[in-house]
Protein backbone atom coordinates (compact mmCIF):
# COMPACT_ATOMS: atom_id res chain seq x y z
CA UNK A 1 0.00 0.00 0.00
CA UNK A 2 1.11 3.60 -0.36
CA UNK A 3 1.23 4.83 3.01
CA UNK A 4 2.52 1.43 4.74
CA UNK A 5 6.03 0.93 5.84
CA UNK A 6 7.42 -1.87 6.93
CA UNK A 7 10.91 -0.51 7.55
CA UNK A 8 12.04 2.74 9.69
CA UNK A 9 11.57 5.63 7.56
CA UNK A 10 14.75 7.71 7.06
CA UNK A 11 14.43 11.10 5.84
CA UNK A 12 16.34 11.68 2.86
CA UNK A 13 19.61 13.86 3.12
CA UNK A 14 23.06 14.13 2.18
CA UNK A 15 25.81 12.57 3.21
CA UNK A 16 29.39 13.56 3.91
CA UNK A 17 32.10 11.47 2.52
CA UNK A 18 34.41 12.35 5.67
CA UNK A 19 31.77 10.71 7.91
CA UNK A 20 31.78 7.54 6.77
CA UNK A 21 33.63 4.73 8.14
CA UNK A 22 36.92 3.68 5.66
CA UNK A 23 36.21 0.55 3.90
CA UNK A 24 37.81 -2.37 5.17
CA UNK A 25 41.39 -3.46 2.89
CA UNK A 26 39.84 -6.10 0.74
CA UNK A 27 36.88 -4.16 -0.42
CA UNK A 28 39.63 -1.32 -1.01
CA UNK A 29 41.54 -3.22 -2.82
CA UNK A 30 38.41 -4.84 -5.04
CA UNK A 31 37.02 -0.91 -5.48
CA UNK A 32 40.91 -0.15 -6.38
CA UNK A 33 41.11 -3.10 -9.06
CA UNK A 34 37.50 -2.61 -10.77
CA UNK A 35 38.30 1.21 -10.87
CA UNK A 36 41.58 0.44 -12.51
CA UNK A 37 39.62 -2.14 -15.09
CA UNK A 38 36.79 0.54 -15.33
CA UNK A 39 39.42 3.49 -16.05
CA UNK A 40 41.56 1.25 -18.75
CA UNK A 41 38.68 -0.26 -20.84
CA UNK A 42 37.17 3.44 -20.94
CA UNK A 43 40.15 4.66 -22.30
CA UNK A 44 40.03 1.80 -24.88
CA UNK A 45 36.77 2.24 -25.85
CA UNK A 46 37.52 6.15 -26.61
CA UNK A 47 40.41 5.72 -28.63
CA UNK A 48 38.25 3.21 -30.73
CA UNK A 49 35.53 6.20 -30.80
CA UNK A 50 38.00 8.77 -31.78
CA UNK A 51 39.89 6.50 -34.64
CA UNK A 52 36.78 7.21 -36.55
CA UNK A 53 36.87 11.06 -37.75
CA UNK A 54 40.30 10.60 -37.32
CA UNK A 55 40.29 7.84 -40.06
CA UNK A 56 37.73 10.19 -41.60
CA UNK A 57 40.26 13.19 -41.68
CA UNK A 58 43.55 10.82 -43.25
CA UNK A 59 41.62 7.94 -44.88
CA UNK A 60 39.08 9.47 -46.35
CA UNK A 61 38.92 7.49 -49.47
CA UNK A 62 39.58 4.30 -47.45
CA UNK A 63 36.59 5.38 -44.38
CA UNK A 64 33.89 6.35 -47.26
CA UNK A 65 34.14 3.40 -49.39
CA UNK A 66 31.16 1.26 -49.60
CA UNK A 67 31.16 -2.35 -47.94
CA UNK A 68 27.34 -3.22 -47.06
CA UNK A 69 24.51 -2.46 -48.74
CA UNK A 70 25.16 1.26 -49.51
CA UNK A 71 27.16 1.63 -46.31
CA UNK A 72 30.06 2.96 -45.53
CA UNK A 73 33.30 1.98 -43.99
CA UNK A 74 32.79 4.80 -41.47
CA UNK A 75 29.27 4.13 -40.81
CA UNK A 76 30.09 -0.19 -40.24
CA UNK A 77 32.62 0.54 -37.54
CA UNK A 78 30.74 3.06 -35.82
CA UNK A 79 27.53 1.23 -35.80
CA UNK A 80 28.21 -2.54 -36.36
CA UNK A 81 32.00 -2.80 -34.75
CA UNK A 82 31.57 -0.39 -31.85
CA UNK A 83 28.26 -2.11 -30.63
CA UNK A 84 30.19 -5.43 -30.44
CA UNK A 85 33.03 -3.95 -28.97
CA UNK A 86 30.34 -2.42 -26.00
CA UNK A 87 29.54 -5.89 -25.98
CA UNK A 88 33.05 -7.72 -25.67
CA UNK A 89 34.08 -4.54 -23.37
CA UNK A 90 31.45 -5.51 -20.86
CA UNK A 91 32.39 -9.27 -20.95
CA UNK A 92 35.47 -8.39 -20.15
CA UNK A 93 35.20 -6.10 -17.83
CA UNK A 94 32.34 -8.68 -15.99
CA UNK A 95 34.90 -11.38 -16.39
CA UNK A 96 37.71 -9.77 -14.65
CA UNK A 97 34.91 -8.98 -11.83
CA UNK A 98 33.93 -11.79 -11.13
CA UNK A 99 37.93 -13.72 -11.52
CA UNK A 100 38.56 -10.66 -8.64
CA UNK A 101 36.03 -12.12 -6.47
CA UNK A 102 36.66 -15.35 -6.38
CA UNK A 103 40.29 -14.50 -5.43
CA UNK A 104 39.36 -12.27 -2.62
CA UNK A 105 36.55 -14.89 -1.50
CA UNK A 106 39.76 -17.83 -1.00
CA UNK A 107 41.78 -15.51 0.20
CA UNK A 108 38.99 -15.08 2.93
CA UNK A 109 38.55 -18.52 3.74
Amino acid sequence: MAGSHEYEYVEAGTVDVRDLPPLDPTTHKIMKDEFTTGFSLTVFYFILIFSIPVMNWFAPEFAFKKVWGGMTVTWFVTTIVMMVMAFVIAYVHTALYEKRLKKYEMSNK
